[in-house]
């Protein structure tokens, strides 16, 4: 059996996944969403970037031919060209299983190997900023198995990296005893006879194509991944002391989680209230002095924003703005929008005019980006202070005013989760923070406008959901515990 790279990859990130991509029944699949599909397109223009500054030779092979592959990238090794681009290595590593490596580039270094007075090091060229784990892990792999074909370990191996001092020297002294103890356990999860246990972590499953079968599972069992707060470290120690249904977590003292790792004095009360609330199905106030004073519905005026932004530009090109009149009873939405990148600065005094009409009016958004990003734009521009510290004094964090007096019988604390637990429905379906990024970027490169109504109309719900939420928050306290938050 061939094992590659972009396995160990996926092993990293999660086990079941990898088990299932070998032995699962691929017709069970999941299609490929846009944002993966941007992904995909992303790395190979970064790839194209990187290799725009080399001169580089391909071996010439069919897919899937990896004898005939590793045989035309032998023949370049001999030759002593510069760069390598795809080649192909096999090793044998036990009974059964071969290493497939095939790094992005193998550069040519001076040295003294079975080719001649050269070597090669591996380098990828990874989507990444950071030299995370994982991509150390496979430039390890990458080297482990040029060692045994050149007959010489390189000392380092390379990560091309979406940085401007993008090359990453990883230490493969460090790394290559994670990777093979990695390798061990990957090897042992590929002979289990059933599939690791579901773990739903949505940051990392929901662009894995295996997430609706893994979710329906998760959901039938109750398993408590499901359950906001449990990450896979807090799992395991709930494991350890025969905590595994919502029923057994919604009945412990805690005092007897609170000195587990991961765990303390207010995350162990927190997860048993969040347990309680989602086994009853109602909210629960936590254990937690409330907010007192950031939350209010008295104002005459409150404004509701919320971002839309590119990540890959480094670009937040609408700032939408719901401003509600509670006086005259009426709403009214602003999208400051950017058609072009270079119009991010415009946007940026558009909405600054629109706050500083309602000088006293609170700000309220979900999530700390709206606020970290108006000091970025505020920097990047030179506002100045006076204009933008009375903006950012006003900002009402909806989210961690909830999170920290609230546990409420959803999965997940995102905006979309509750805004929907309260009845709330964006009028895009479909339409999520990660499909706009697709959208926008299908709008640079088409002039499809449609595109960039379907964006608006989303942000506008954003802040409309936003509304719901805060509003829901106020009137728990008042009609359900008669508290009165101002």
């Amino acid at each position: 059996m061939l094992i590659n790279a972009e396995l160990l990859l996926q092993y990293q990130r999660c086990k079941r996944r990898t088990f299932l991509d070998i032995h699962g029944d691929k017709s069970q699949r999941d299609a490929p969403n846009e944002l993966l599909r941007k992904l995909q397109q992303d790395k190979i223009a970064h790839q194209l970037s990187a290799l725009a500054k080399v001169t580089y030779h391909q071996p010439d092979y069919s897919y899937g031919n990896w004898e005939a592959a590793e045989a035309a990238t032998l023949e370049l090794m001999q030759r002593g060209v510069e760069y390598i681009y795809k080649g192909v290595l096999l090793a044998t590593y036990s009974e059964g299983y071969t290493l497939l490596s095939r790094p992005d580039l193998l550069v040519k270094r001076p040295g003294k190997s079975c080719f001649g007075d050269w070597i090669y090091v591996p380098a990828s060229i990874e989507l990444g900023k950071r030299p995370k784990q994982e991509y150390q892990v496979v430039a390890a792999f990458h080297a482990q198995v040029l060692a045994t074909i050149q007959d010489l370990a390189p000392e380092t191996a390379w990560l091309i990296l979406r940085t401007k001092d993008r090359n990453y020297s990883v230490d493969l002294l460090k790394w290559t005893p994670r990777m093979q103890q990695i390798l061990e356990e990957f090897i042992q999860v590929l002979e289990l006879q059933n599939p690791p246990e579901v773990f739903i972590s949505r940051q990392k499953c929901n662009l894995c194509h295996w997430y609706s079968q893994c979710y329906a599972i998760a959901q039938s069992e109750k398993h408590l991944s499901l359950l906001p707060g449990v990450t896979p470290l807090r799992y395991t120690q709930l494991q350890d002391v025969a905590i595994t249904t919502l029923e057994s977590l919604a009945n412990t003292s805690p005092s007897t989680l609170e000195n587990l790792v991961g765990f303390d004095r207010e995350v162990a009360p927190k997860l048993i209230v969040q347990a309680q609330s989602s086994l009853e199905k109602r909210p629960l106030i936590l254990p937690y002095p409330l907010p007192t004073e950031d939350i209010t519905f008295t104002a005459p005026v409150e404004l509701y924003f919320d971002i839309e932004a590119q990540p890959d530009l480094d670009l937040n090109y609408l700032l939408g703005v719901l401003v509600v009149d509670r006086l005259a009873n009426t709403e009214q939405f602003y999208s400051f929008l950017a058609d072009k990148p270079e119009d991010e600065e415009l946007v940026w005094q558009q909405f600054l005019d629109l706050v500083w009409q309602y000088p006293e009016a609170p700000i309220y958004h979900f999530c700390v980006y709206e606020f970290d990003t108006v000091k970025r734009l505020a920097r990047l521009y030179n506002t100045p202070s006076s204009l933008v510290r009375p903006v950012l004094s006003r900002f009402v964090d909806v989210y961690e005013q909830l999170t920290q007096s609230v546990a409420l019988p959803v999965e997940s604390y995102a905006l979309k989760a509750i805004a929907r637990w309260l009845g709330f429905e964006w009028r895009e379906k479909e339409a999520s923070g990660a499909k706009c990024i697709y959208w926008y970027d299908q709008w640079l490169e088409t002039g499809d406008r449609s595109l960039l109504e379907i964006i608006q109309s989303y942000n506008e719900d954003d802040c409309r959901a936003t509304l719901r939420v805060k509003n829901w928050l106020v009137n728990f306290f008042q009609d359900e515990y008669g508290l009165r938050l101002a």
